[in-house]
């Protein structure tokens, strides 16, 4: 952590003070930022997070990304400030705001969703990546975590760099019927929660 006390600063998020670090996360698997509050230890609450512009900064009703953004750091605070968010610029599972627009324009017009539309457009479903992120975790020296995620690739990618790890679901509701689609997508063409094996649970 000693390398981080240069970014050591104070954040109010609903009426509550965070202390809270920052490290920047580039190599050759990709980019993105973890955020460490507090002093957080073994069995501490982690969030791995890709970018989604639409949910997490213009509040889109069309997906979840933005409500478990929101949960996810609720959890932190309950918990006394303590834990990890790693914000991973993926946007469009891995292919880019640009890409994710254009299946988005697929999906209208095909009736597709986002799994169909990109694998029409001639990309993969998910060319996403979290090594970078479990690595991190690791350097911190973290043994175990509980990583509160409904997709199993997070999962392995984090016991794959060392770390026990336990998966906190992260349930929303949709916020209109093209979330639920989403979210319905989700679960059926992803390790989701449900999926995991039993120890992760």
């Amino acid at each position: 952590m000693k390398e981080l006390q240069a970014t050591a600063h104070s954040l109010f998020r609903k009426g509550r003070e965070l202390r809270m670090w920052v490290k920047e996360l580039r190599d050759e698997t990709g980019v993105g930022h973890m955020l460490v509050f507090g002093e957080p230890s073994d069995g501490c609450l982690v969030r791995i997070h890709s970018r989604c512009l639409y949910g997490d900064a213009i509040g889109s009703d069309d997906c979840d990304c933005g409500p478990e953004l929101a949960l996810a750091m609720d959890m932190i605070q309950d918990e006394g400030g303590q834990g990890v968010m790693i914000y991973l610029e993926q946007e469009g599972r891995g292919e880019g705001l640009e890409f994710k627009a254009m299946g988005l324009h697929v999906g209208e017009q095909t009736g597709a969703d986002t799994f169909d539309a990109y694998r029409i457009l001639g990309h993969p479903e998910d060319s996403r990546t979290y090594d970078h992120a479990a690595a991190a975790l690791a350097d911190l020296g973290l043994r175990s975590i509980r990583l509160m995620t409904n997709n199993g690739d997070k999962v392995r990618a984090v016991e794959n760099a060392g770390l026990v790890v336990k998966a906190v679901p992260l349930e929303t509701e949709p916020r209109s019927e093209r979330a639920a689609r989403y979210m319905a997508a989700k679960a059926k063409r992803r390790s989701a929660y449900s999926q995991l094996p039993r120890s992760n649970r």
